[in-house]
């Protein structure tokens, strides 16, 4: 059974960083481009990054120069470092996992990142 269990979400002040991880089991992890996603209230869900299993990263051009992305693939885990976080990064936040042969998805449970003052 796939499973896909994020942590570290929260309240941030704005320009303040926070750290998500994302720890995966039931995958076979090096076959995964693993990535993270998020939805804001009233938006569409968007993607935020994404790496390969080779460590090619993607991102958004919203959080691109702010957030990185990064895996440990001996512990099946990746994460997201957010710094200078801004109230327009409000969002629920989702770890994705994509099959690099076969394409299908797998999601957890998303975490609440609100960044207010």
């Amino acid at each position: 059974q796939v499973q896909l269990v994020e942590s570290g979400g929260g309240l941030v002040q704005p320009g303040g960083s926070l750290r998500l991880s994302c720890a995966a089991s039931g995958i076979v992890f090096g076959f995964y481009t693993m990535g993270w996603y998020r939805q804001a209230p009233g938006k569409q869900l968007e993607l935020v990054a994404t790496i390969t299993s080779t460590s090619s990263t993607k991102y958004a051009d919203s959080v691109d120069g702010r957030f990185t992305i990064s895996r440990d693939n001996d512990k099946y885990t990746v994460f997201l470092q957010m710094n200078s976080l801004k109230p327009e990064d409000t969002a629920v936040y989702y770890c994705n996992a994509e099959q690099q042969f076969t394409r299908i998805h797998c999601w957890g449970q998303g975490t609440q990142i609100t960044v207010s003052s």
